[in-house]
């Protein structure tokens, strides 16, 4: 089975930086679209970001010229760059594929979705 593990959560004050990172483990042969969610206390998941193999990125407004998103093909990983980091932007933050497909005891397996186990982060005011 395919899965997503996330690094790089914590505590950051205002202003300040953080970078996300998600690798996907497993016999890979191909991951879709790959992107970040994040889910405040109370609030409903929404989409931040996400970029397709081609490196074709999309944001959410809320974070548009803050957070950057990449992806390493070669290394099935995602991440996220954040910047000018407010109290807001505090919550679990989620990696999130679209359509994988893997190798796993020689058979050819395939999931519309995978998501992360979800980072905190926290920004401090």
């Amino acid at each position: 089975q395919v899965q997503l593990v996330e690094s790089g959560g914590g505590l950051v004050q205002a202003g300040e930086s953080l970078s996300l990172s998600c690798a996907a483990s497993g016999s890979i042969v191909t991951i879709n679209s790959m992107g970040w969610y994040r889910q405040a206390p109370g609030k409903q998941r929404e989409l931040l970001a996400a970029i397709d193999r081609t490196g074709s990125a999309k944001y959410a407004d809320s974070v548009k010229g803050r957070f950057t998103i990449s992806r390493d093909n070669a290394k099935n990983s995602v991440s996220l760059q954040m910047s000018s980091l407010k109290p807001e932007d505090t919550a679990n933050y989620y990696c999130n594929t679209g359509t994988v497909a893997w190798y796993e005891g020689g058979l050819y397996r395939r999931l519309l979705e995978i998501w992360g186990q979800g980072t905190l982060v926290t920004v401090s005011s």
